[in-house]
């Protein structure tokens, strides 16, 4: 390699989490000499990370690996992530890809460049997913105003459909002590908003040593940060319905800084499917998550995840998860369409959803969920609240949200950029944004 500096270009594929730890592969290379540019353009390195939850993930990957060879034939491609830890060899073989490195080798990627000439094959490390046992903590900043913050790793949980245990490993957390750093040295670079991201982030404090037992809860977690005086909002990300306890849910309820938002995956309505999953909890627990949310703070935004066509769903358990879903007072979906996955319990399974019937079903839900986001959004018209202005700028207007997760605009303007301003809710316009009446308050400090 020559003394000249070397440049490396990320595209990333899948959740919070790989953003986060995408980001902190960057910062290790750019300490180890590399000057990060777009994916468009001709770097000397192209780091993909690679999801595997859909078989959709899986095919997305060699498109974008021919994408980086369009943008430079000679570029070194190395792929990381889910999908290069569950199938190693099936990425070795796309054209184009030099370096494959599993869930223990991703983040000493620099180690493994010493040579970025074009391979005829490729170049595969990858341990075996007991090995991936040690904690990396990480953090993303996407933009300037908000930043995914790692605080959890990998999945004890045994779901029929699912590869991530496969692909991450055992839970594990990070210490208490380590995401405070975190959170601190996200504040410092004035970001005013902390999504917290992991696998399974309610079974916090397991492993946080390396050891099984909990060291802490997920509760003594939001309890610590919520002294980080510098930031202004904490949001949680996904979190699994019978890992969130009361006590965390009233600790929100009067929280400075964490906010009335919560994802909840549900993955279906129907106890029989859901018993089928391997879910640890049934439809009657997840009423009553919502329902607690409802009654400490009646306008949160609470968004769920949902599973259609696993095997064995008929139309009347779809119409059971449906109708569940629509008399449940929730904010939106986020639909998945089920797709079978090796090594899994659930591709072994009798009664097979078309996929027609499946892409069917799944129409239904969004359409849904595009109902349950309007409603939730009417719900607000009127009312007070935070807006977090974000960069980004479309015919003239920039966006940002609320702190329950109202999406809204006003007029370009770039001293509000990174500001958070208090608003009137208005009126709901034809993309389905919140206009927004600006308070004689202005900026809040």
């Amino acid at each position: 390699m020559n003394n000249q500096t070397k440049t490396v270009a990320f595209h990333t594929l899948g959740c919070k989490l790989n953003f986060s730890e995408t980001s902190t592969i960057a910062r290790n290379l750019k300490d180890s000499g590399y000057d990060k540019v777009e994916f468009t353009d001709s770097a000397d390195v192209y780091v993909i990370n690679t999801c595997s939850v859909t078989a959709n993930a899986d095919k997305e990957c060699r498109t974008i690996v021919k994408n980086a060879m369009k943008a430079n034939p000679n570029g070194f491609v190395v792929i990381v992530g889910c999908y290069a830890q569950l199938k190693p060899q099936e990425i070795a073989e796309m054209d184009g890809v030099d370096l494959v490195l599993g869930a223990a080798e991703k983040f000493n990627i620099a180690e493994y460049l010493d040579d970025i000439n074009k391979n005829n094959e490729a170049i595969v490390h990858s341990c075996e997913i007991e090995e991936a046992d040690f904690y990396v903590g990480s953090y993303s900043i996407g933009d300037r105003t908000r930043a995914f913050l790692k605080v959890q790793d990998g999945c004890d949980y045994k779901c029929t459909y699912c590869t991530i245990p496969l692909a991450r490993g055992i839970s594990r957390s990070d210490t208490v002590e380590n995401v405070i750093k975190n959170a601190n040295e996200i504040a410092n670079k004035g970001i005013k908003e902390i999504v917290l991201t992991g696998v399974n982030i309610g079974d916090y404090g397991k492993g946080e040593f390396g050891n099984k037992k909990h060291e802490h809860t997920f509760l003594e977690l939001v309890q610590e940060l919520d002294q980080v005086d510098a930031i202004e909002r904490i949001r949680i990300s996904s979190i699994e319905p019978n890992l969130l306890k009361d006590e965390t849910i009233d600790f929100v309820s009067k929280s400075n800084r964490f906010v009335p938002h919560f994802h909840i995956p549900l993955q279906s309505g129907s106890d029989e499917i859901l018993k089928k999953m391997k879910r640890r909890y049934l439809s009657n627990l997840y009423t009553n998550r919502v329902a607690k949310i409802r009654e400490v703070m009646p306008n949160a935004c609470i968004g769920v995840d949902v599973i259609v066509g696993f095997p064995g769903e008929t139309e009347e358990l779809f119409m059971e998860t449906y109708n569940f879903l629509n008399q449940m007072p929730i904010s939106y979906l986020h639909v998945f369409t089920y797709s079978e996955r090796d090594n899994t319990e659930a591709i072994d399974f009798e009664g097979v959803v078309d996929q027609g019937e499946r892409k069917r079903r799944n129409k239904m839900l969004r359409i849904l969920s595009e109902k349950k986001r309007q409603a939730f959004y009417q719900s607000q018209l009127g009312s007070t609240h935070k807006v977090l202005w974000e960069h980004d700028s479309k015919n003239g207007k920039m966006f940002g949200f609320t702190e329950n997760y109202v999406k809204v605009q006003t007029d370009f303007n770039p001293d509000l950029v990174n500001q958070t301003q208090v608003v009137e809710l208005t009126r709901i316009n034809h993309n389905g944004v919140v206009e927004v009446k600006i308070s004689e308050l202005e900026l809040v400090n």
